[in-house]
Order: C-alpha cells, then sequence, then structure tokens
C-alpha cells in the first residue's frame, strides 16, 4: 500500500526553524531543511494534530505560542469540537483539534493523529493523480474533501479546496511561489515505492513535491 510517510518542512533559517521546534514540541512530528525558494503568503496546506480532548489543545497551542508562534485563531470550542490554530515563525500553519469539547482529565501530551491537508485546485483530478500513484481512499465528499488510508504511525494524506482550507485557517487565501514542503514515502509495504516515485521524485497537480530520499533528522 502506498502511504505518506513523513514530511519535510524548508526554512530559510534552519538554526531558528529547529530551535522553535524543539521548544514547541512540534519537532517530533516533522523534519527540516533549509531553503531559500521564493514564497510568499498561503503556502496551500496546513498540518492538523488530532488531539483527546481540550487540555491537549491547550498544551500544544501555549507551547507553541510560547516559542514564538502567532495565533491564527484560538483555542476555543466550537460546534464540532474544541481546537485552535498557530502559524509557526517558519510560516508553516499548524491546527490543533479535539472532538471533545469537555476535558476528562489532565493533559496527556499525545498526538492521536497527523493529518496533512493539501489545498488544491481541482479535488477531482487531485484526488485521480494520487489513486494513480497507489493510494486507497477512505473517505471522500464530493469535490469537497478527499482523506486517504493510512496505516497506523502514518501521516494522513488529504485534500481540500485551496480557498475552503484557507479559511479555515483563518488566513487569506493569496500566496505564490515554494510551498516549503516535501512529501516522503518510504519503500515496502507501507510506503511509496520507488517504482511509484519515477525515479525518486514527482510533484503532484498542485506543485507539491515528493521524495524517495532517506529521511532527514527529526527536530527534536
Amino acid at each position: 500500500m502506498t502511504s505518506l510517510a513523513s514530511l519535510t518542512l524548508e526554512v530559510a533559517d534552519l538554526a531558528a526553524a529547529e530551535r522553535f521546534y524543539a521548544a514547541s514540541g512540534l519537532g517530533a512530528h516533522v523534519s527540516l531543511r533549509a531553503s531559500e525558494a521564493p514564497t510568499d503568503g498561503f503556502r496551500g496546506f496546513t498540518v492538523s494534530l488530532t488531539v483527546a480532548q481540550p487540555a491537549d489543545v491547550r498544551g500544544l497551542v501555549d507551547a507553541a505560542v510560547d516559542a514564538g508562534a502567532t495565533v491564527l485563531k484560538p483555542a476555543s470550542k466550537s460546534f464540532w469540537g474544541y481546537g485552535g490554530v498557530v502559524r509557526a515563525p517558519d510560516g508553516t500553519i499548524w491546527k490543533v483539534a479535539s472532538s471533545e469539547k469537555k476535558d476528562t482529565g489532565p493533559a496527556t501530551g499525545r498526538v492521536d493523529r497527523i493529518v496533512l491537508l493539501l489545498g488544491t485546485s481541482d479535488i477531482t483530478e487531485s484526488k485521480q493523480f494520487y489513486v494513480g500513484r497507489g493510494l486507497a481512499v477512505a473517505k471522500s465528499f464530493g469535490r469537497k474533501y478527499v482523506e486517504f488510508a493510512a496505516p497506523e504511525g502514518a501521516v494522513t494524506l488529504a485534500l481540500y479546496g485551496r480557498k475552503a482550507l484557507a479559511k479555515d485557517a483563518g488566513v487569506p487565501v493569496d500566496g505564490t511561489g515554494s510551498h516549503r514542503l516535501v512529501l516522503r514515502g518510504e519503500s515496502g509495504g507501507s510506503g511509496v515505492s520507488g517504482e511509484s516515485l519515477d525515479g525518486g521524485s514527482f510533484t503532484d497537480p498542485d506543485g507539491f513535491a515528493w521524495e524517495a530520499a532517506a529521511p532527514v533528522a527529526h527536530a527534536s
């Protein structure tokens, strides 16, 4: 089965990014590498962390803000649960959410699921592209949302309309240049095989880059 194994964020100031991700605790979920590729505004994706309860949401959001993140949407209760959105100093947008509206105990610090939401210009086209690469669709809501199956421990890949994703994140939809994001799939039973990566890499219809390179060290 083909799946997304890990995320690499490309940052202009690697040392500063390493300090932020280590201090915030978010470094356990991504890798970092330096890049000077021009980028401006919304980069077309968000990284979502699903946690057990509001206390865990507040813990992660507060740690990110203390480390230098900017609040885009304060942690609060909503119709669907409890969540908040922050932007890291490198520009990456992080959403932390729980389906629970009330705490049942102290914060655990555990992240139950990581979801990478890619903002697409045409969900049908992108869905077909990834199905052609071997991903299995787990959920599909027409032209609004698609989520691909992921084995335990892997990052869940999902597709959302670019405008809708920007609205959900609380930012203007405008943005140009590099996504500053590289997606990685590992060979084997639960990763992207080298054969399906066209000799090592490919780019999806919205310009998101995939690699089969060896993993870089986590920012922890």
